[in-house]
Formats: C-alpha cells, sequence, structure tokens
C-alpha cells in the first residue's frame, strides 16, 4: 500500500475522533520511522506489510482511545523528545508556558530549581536545557515516573538535573531554591474532563486533588516558603477557572508580587508569587 492510501485509509478509521489526520501521520511517520514531512514529499512511496501490519495495529488502538504518545512512547515538548508511559501525564503544549514565564521572570544566570510532581521531568528538562548553568531537583511520589524522569534525562542529556523519589517536599530536607515550579494535580473528581479524550488512559492520581481540585496547590504553596530563598518564587500552573482561587491562596501565605497568567486561547494557566524572607 502506498503511503498516501495508507493515510486515507487511516483518517477513515479515526472519523469521528479528535485529529484523525494529524493522529494518522503521527502513527505512520512512527512506523515508517521517518519524519511527517516525508510523508507530503513522498505520498507514492510503498509501506511494507510489517510495517502496515504495525499501522493498523496502532490505528484500530487510537480508535479505541488510547493516546498517540502511548502508542509512540514518546512526546514532544519544548523541542525536546519525551519518552512517555501510562505511568504520568502526556506533556502538553500548555505547560511550555510554566517554562516560558520561569525563563522571563528568572534573574539568575545559575538559579537553583525545584520541580515538584515532575512526571516525565518535562518541566525540569526544559529549564535545565535553557539555563545550563541552574541547578535542577525534580522530585515526583510516583517510582515509575522517577525512573522515567532519570531516563529523559539521560536522552536530553541534561546533567544538571538530579531526580528525587519525593511526596513533594518530604524528602528534600532543608534544601532551598531560588525558583519552585510545579504543574500538580489540579482537576476536580466531577469534572466531565476526566472522561475527554486522553485524559481517560491518564493516572487519575496526577490529575485530581481533593474536592474542589486545589488540595495540592494548596500544600504546596503551604510549605514553599520554607523552601524558598529570598525573593524567590513560585510558579504553578492551574485549572482555567481557578486563576483567583489560586492567587488568594499565595496572598494567604504572605507571598507578594503575585500574578496570573493566560495561556494561548486566553484563559487563567499560570500563578507566580514571589517570597521575600523577613530580613
Amino acid at each position: 500500500m502506498r503511503i498516501e492510501h495508507a493515510l486515507s485509509w487511516a483518517q477513515q478509521e479515526l472519523a469521528g475522533t479528535e485529529s484523525p489526520v494529524v493522529d494518522a501521520r503521527a502513527l505512520l511517520s512512527h512506523c515508517l520511522g521517518k519524519t511527517t514531512s516525508y510523508l507530503y514529499t513522498w505520498p507514492e512511496r510503498e509501506v511494507s506489510a510489517a510495517q502496515l501490519t504495525d499501522f493498523k495495529s496502532l490505528v484500530q488502538q487510537r480508535k479505541n482511545g488510547t493516546p498517540v504518545a502511548y502508542l509512540r512512547g514518546y512526546q514532544e515538548f519544548w523541542s525536546l523528545s519525551l519518552k512517555v508511559s501510562p505511568a504520568t501525564l502526556i506533556p502538553r503544549p500548555d505547560t511550555e508556558l510554566l517554562v516560558e514565564k520561569t525563563l522571563e521572570f528568572n534573574t539568575s544566570s545559575a538559579p537553583s530549581i525545584c520541580d515538584l510532581g515532575t512526571g516525565t521531568g518535562a518541566i525540569a528538562i526544559a529549564l535545565a536545557t535553557e539555563l545550563p548553568y541552574s541547578q535542577v531537583v525534580a522530585v515526583d511520589k510516583v517510582a515509575e515516573a522517577v525512573e522515567l524522569a532519570k531516563v529523559n534525562v539521560t536522552l536530553n542529556r541534561t546533567a544538571n538535573v538530579i531526580v528525587k523519589q519525593s511526596d513533594w517536599f518530604a524528602a528534600v530536607g532543608n534544601d532551598t531554591f531560588d525558583i519552585i515550579v510545579s504543574n500538580p494535580p489540579y482537576v476536580e473528581p466531577t469534572s466531565d474532563y476526566l472522561a475527554q479524550g486522553d485524559v481517560r488512559f491518564e493516572p487519575a492520581s496526577a490529575l485530581t486533588s481533593g474536592v474542589d481540585g486545589l488540595e495540592d496547590i494548596r500544600r504546596i504553596v503551604a510549605k514553599a516558603s520554607e523552601h524558598l530563598n529570598s525573593h524567590g518564587m513560585v510558579l504553578i500552573e492551574h485549572g482555567y477557572n481557578q486563576g483567583a482561587a489560586v492567587a488568594e491562596i499565595f496572598a494567604q501565605h504572605g507571598y507578594t508580587e503575585i500574578v496570573t497568567f493566560k495561556d494561548i486561547n486566553a484563559l487563567d494557566r499560570i500563578t507566580l508569587g514571589r517570597w521575600h524572607t523577613c530580613e
């Protein structure tokens, strides 16, 4: 079967899913070991019988809802390629805003950074890549996530990242940082979002947090000041309807210069708070 015919078949099979054209191209390029641009350039090239068998299997799994990232085993984030597994969330473009704002408000060429709930290591590795003189500690309480993050650190050659197993700050000791970042669980357990798309296949423990989705954010903000250097900052990703509530949590714990940033869809997504140690 030619590439163009394989894509046409897959797009028909995936009709009614979220992104049939994009997914068909992503899965076929994966099976061929080629870039998606190759598919545009050589639509008449033949797909081997073995490649076609693999492709059809992946298309069927995608049709049943399995995320493309899990089918391929990797996901792009911040120009990085990261291995993924069902033990972690799939890195999403929205979270790149957390990296952007951290870089924008960072004032040091060699900051100390802590990434809480690192998952695949996406945020930590992106920051370590952009700030090669930084020292980044990435923590996650899930052992499988810790091992996966370590693999991604090695694959992306970010020797300035240390990955630890820790329930938030539990294993951080007395370490302090210039910057603390986190994309914690923040979805309400009753949210319809949990029954949609790729989220259905991702670990609930990385998605939900208490009745209102804010329990883990409260824990992080309450403890973060004990692990911040003076003038240090905390940046947290949250839900589109949680900006005001998260800003209030920061204020209640004595943070200043609190600001909430909107994502590309003009929805609240990241809140920053700065900590000033009494001198």
